[in-house]
């Protein structure tokens, strides 16, 4: 009996093997983040290929959060397409054989990052198997059109069986359509949202692809300001451009940054008076004659503003009480003055919390019609982890523009982070304005600020007519150099120039090209 029991219990066992499905083979790609610094973080990817075929080229595509990206990476050939990225292998890699593992490496920024969505490794799920089998492929990238309410989706039809798709915010199905739109209502006024597409059938669900937009009713400043407009520093100092009184600005310039406000020994504090070198080189110039002129401007439709900071500025604001100075002086100096307005251009360091704080306190002081704009070096706004760029994104509610400082920067990683783009060109124009348009900021805060010509800058100078083209490209996509916008942003705001100044300088070359340029722009 105990001998028959136990063939009946290996006979069992032999069925019961038989019953169980094989185990396909299949290749994984597993991400580990391997540290994570606060400000910034490095990950790691280990492609394995468990077939039993040699494998001659790996593809693994994921998505980052909003508000995060990957400025660089190693061991691997990197583009960015919004916060989807592709890594492939390098051109010098051998196939991968079967059962070897192959890893690389990237940065990114800012740190707490969550991990990454959606991966797949050569159209499959990163986890082996496919996506699920049988399921669809991804959609095509969403556009998003935004009202006050509500924001409206539409993207590419997915490859495969297609049941219907789902529009995801976070972990949440915002909704669940079997076309390649839908519209998400009940949304408040000035909301930014990021919206996650993906398709699904009987089998599972495809790798996601996002979509970030902003609901209409934003407060920011900007007055009368028209959609496209050309911004221009004034001054305030004597160097080798043309001095001028404030009176003497051509009416190509729509809104005009006074340069600069100053520091005191007091932090926060910011003073504000002509300057006497500036008075004696244009034959006379009293603050009550600098007052006119801004009222002169007023009348000829012109915004103007104060600068605060520039390349020797010093202002800090690093507590609660330099924040609450920084609001109550330069409210102080814009009632006295007329300005309509602040500029930050503090290229020596600023903190966003308390500076955020600061320009919150003079917006409740001078109200909804407060100008604040920004112009950051390029440095400055290379990721989302970079006080600058924190600091729009935290007041992006009640900021105008950025017009970042496109020059005296060398060469820059753009948005696609395939290349080091050389600063005077057309891509790098495009490619670094990219990296603000893809990661938070709407195109209305977004603008190219570069030098007037010859004397204005160390670096970076460039033909008005190459701005012009850099603005279509970000507008159309059209007039591209070899970098092309993942989409296009026709609302993308203007450009500005330092300075008017130099300008005058050149003939006004800059500002008689680019402005009717703005003007001709939808």
């Amino acid at each position: 009996m105990r001998l028959r029991a136990i063939l009946l219990s290996l006979t069992t066992a032999a069925l019961c093997l038989q019953a169980l499905p094989a185990q396909a083979a299949t290749a994984t790609a597993t991400f580990t983040k391997v540290s994570d610094w606060g400000s910034g973080f490095e990950g790691r990817v280990t492609v394995t290929n468990g077939t039993t075929t040699p494998m001659s080229g790996w593809n693994v595509q994921f998505d980052v959060p909003q508000g995060f990206s990957i400025p660089s990476a190693w061991d691997a050939v990197m583009t960015r397409g919004g916060q989807h990225y592709t890594f492939t292998n390098p051109s010098w890699a051998s196939p991968l054989a079967p059962g070897a593992s192959v890893s690389f490496g990237f940065n990114g920024a800012p740190g707490n990052f969550p991990g990454i969505t959606g991966c797949t490794l050569n159209g499959a799920a990163c986890g082996g198997g496919g996506s699920t089998p049988g399921a669809p492929g991804a959609p095509g990238t969403p556009s998003a059109t935004a009202t006050a309410n509500s924001i409206a989706l539409t993207w590419g039809a997915a490859d495969g069986t297609v049941t219907g798709y789902r529009v995801y915010e976070g972990t949440t199905v915002k909704a669940t359509v079997t076309g390649t739109t839908a519209t998400i209502g009940g949304l408040g006024t000035c909301e930014t949202h990021t919206y996650t597409v993906k398709a699904y059938n009987a089998q599972g669900e495809s790798p996601g692809r996002d979509a970030t937009a902003t609901t209409t009713g934003c407060t920011g400043g900007g007055g009368t300001l028209p959609k496209h407009f050309l911004t221009g520093y004034w001054h305030n100092f004597v160097n080798p451009a043309v001095e001028l009184k404030l009176s003497a600005v051509p009416s190509e310039y729509d809104l005009i940054a006074v340069a600069f406000g100053e520091a005191t020994a007091t932090a926060g504090e910011v003073v504000f008076s002509v300057d006497p070198g500036l008075a004696s080189a244009v034959g006379g110039y009293t603050d009550a004659q600098f007052k006119a002129d801004v009222q002169a401007l007023h009348q000829r439709g012109k915004k103007v503003i104060l600068s605060v900071g520039g390349e020797a500025g010093r202002v800090q604001v690093a507590d609660a009480a330099a924040a609450t100075r920084f609001a109550d002086t330069v409210y102080a100096i814009m009632r006295s003055y007329g300005f309509d307005g602040v500029d930050i251009d503090l290229e020596n360091g600023l903190n966003a919390t308390y500076m955020a704080q600061a320009l919150r306190s003079l917006r409740a002081k001078a109200g909804a019609d407060l100008i604040i704009t920004m112009a950051p070096q390029t440095i400055d706004m290379q990721t989302t982890g970079m006080e600058y760029f924190k600091l729009a994104l935290s007041i992006k509610d009640i900021l105008t523009v950025v017009h970042t400082q496109f020059y005296n920067s060398g060469s820059m990683l753009g948005c696609d982070q395939a290349q080091a783009y050389g600063q005077g060109s057309v891509n790098f124009m495009t490619a670094l304005a990219c990296i603000q348009l893809e990661n938070g900021l709407r195109p209305d805060q977004v603008a190219l600020g570069l030098p007037a010509g010859p004397g204005a800058a160390g670096g970076g100078i460039v033909s008005p007519s190459l701005v012009n083209q850099a603005l279509d490209c970000l507008a159309k996509r059209t007039g591209c150099g070899t970098f092309v916008p993942p989409r296009a942003y026709p609302d993308i705001r203007g450009a500005m120039t330092w300075s008017i100044n130099w300008d005058a300088s050149n003939n006004w070359n800059f500002s008689r090209t680019v402005k009717p340029h703005l003007q001709g722009m939808p």
